[in-house]
């Protein structure tokens, strides 16, 4: 394999047979291959789609990804998106094309979908002390000596841990010291506790300090001056402690590395410098119509991709619509669902398959109706769908994307 990530892997997923899995999708196409259908191009409704089902804008998702590597590339940064976003192979595939320079992960098991597709450079945003997952990792990386590992330590006992675990690895697994905060998650509390462990990873020749890194979205999503001030203090600590670990490095180029989906300009300003500065934003790839809409610093660029249609099943009562989509379909730990077309209208409650659509003054729905509702902080949307069509801006399917949770 050359490349990021294996191109007959992830083409491999068009050979998939689609079947009763796949919620929302239409039963005409059980039988059909993920290939077939999209060289068909069907109208998804047409054909019979049951409510809910979620989709993707094609052209949206294509203009979010040239906006973001536009931008990363006029702020002399990169990219390494966060796969937990979507963990779809697809979708990863079209962010490496862009120009990401790795994916991230969350969790070792994160990590073992991305190998099965070939992706050669992984970050692990948090310390690795799961003994199992690091011996998979050791064993992983020694078969593959293109297969490249960053993660965090952010405690000399982690740092032990890693070490005993990787015993018998081949090659050293290169880690950053965190910088957290007090009250916030994980992370060195202060810079002498930063020195520690950079110094402690040193001295083990299991690990290989790389450099440092933080993640400020741990502080909120408030873009207000008091939360822009605050989240400024943050990353100039992780700036001091970069400068603190440099003369410890032990690569040419020091990684210095943060940046969610809120305050990514804010890393850009205040961490870009003589070192790697790689930022780890994820739902910049399909935006949303909630907290990324109200937070994310390119709102009046990027457009939201990420959709789920539902049926009105009832109006029990004036005002009031019953909807075929609840928490097992649609994202609610960040915002209910915005309903297009309705701009007075919104959803006020979700059980687990039905959500109540207040309507505005003058609106009306009738039992039947498709609506389309957009969504806020598009990771818990994606989780709910291992198939999501997209579509061109006629309808018609374009592709079928595949997750893998």
């Amino acid at each position: 394999m050359t490349g990021p990530f294996s191109a007959a892997a992830v083409a491999s997923l068009g050979d998939e047979r689609l079947d009763w899995r796949f919620k929302g999708l239409p039963a005409s196409w059980w039988g059909s291959t993920v290939a077939q259908i999209r060289e068909r191009s069907p109208d998804l409704f047409a054909d019979g789609a049951t409510g809910p089902v979620c989709v993707l804008r094609a052209d949206a998702v294509t203009h979010n990804l040239a906006t973001m590597a536009s931008w990363c590339a006029a702020h002399g940064v990169e990219l390494a998106p966060h796969g937990k976003t979507h963990m779809a192979p697809q979708l990863l595939a079209r962010q490496f094309d862009a120009g990401a320079c790795a994916v991230t992960a969350a969790t070792v098991s994160q990590v073992r979908v991305f190998r099965a597709f070939g992706v050669r450079d992984v970050i692990i945003a948090n310390e690795v002390v799961d003994v199992a997952g690091l011996r998979w990792l050791a064993a992983e990386r020694d078969a593959d000596p293109d297969f490249g590992l960053v993660c965090w330590v952010d405690s000399v006992a982690g740092v032990r841990r890693m070490a005993s675990a990787l015993s018998g690895a081949q090659r050293p697994v290169d880690v950053c010291v965190e910088v957290g905060e007090p009250g916030g998650r994980t992370g060195c509390r202060d810079l002498a506790t930063v020195e520690e462990v950079a110094r402690a990873a040193v001295a083990s020749p299991r690990l290989r300090l790389v450099g440092v890194a933080g993640y400020e979205a741990s502080l909120g999503h408030d873009i207000g001056p008091d939360g822009l001030a605050r989240v400024r203090a943050y990353l100039r600590q992780v700036r001091d402690a970069a400068l603190r670990v440099a003369p410890l490095v032990e690569t040419d180029r020091a990684v210095v590395t943060a940046g969610g989906s809120t305050y990514f300009d804010v890393v850009a300003e205040e961490l870009a410098g003589d070192w790697r500065t790689i930022l780890r934003s994820g739902c910049y790839l399909t935006h949303d119509d909630g907290l990324y809409g109200r937070t994310s610093p390119l709102r009046d660029g990027l457009r939201p991709a990420l959709s789920v249609w539902a049926q009105v099943m009832s109006q029990p009562e004036s005002g009031l619509a019953l909807l075929t989509m609840g928490r097992r379909d649609v994202s609610f730990d960040q915002d209910l669902p915005v309903p297009r077309g309705l701009p007075g209208s919104r959803v006020v409650k979700l059980n687990d398959q039905h959500a109540y659509l207040r309507l505005g003054d003058g609106e009306r729905v009738a039992v039947g109706d498709w609506v389309e509702f957009g969504i806020s902080h598009p990771c818990t949307v994606f989780d709910k769908w291992p198939m999501i069509p997209m579509l061109d801006g006629n309808g018609r399917v374009v592709d079928l994307i595949r997750t893998f949770f």
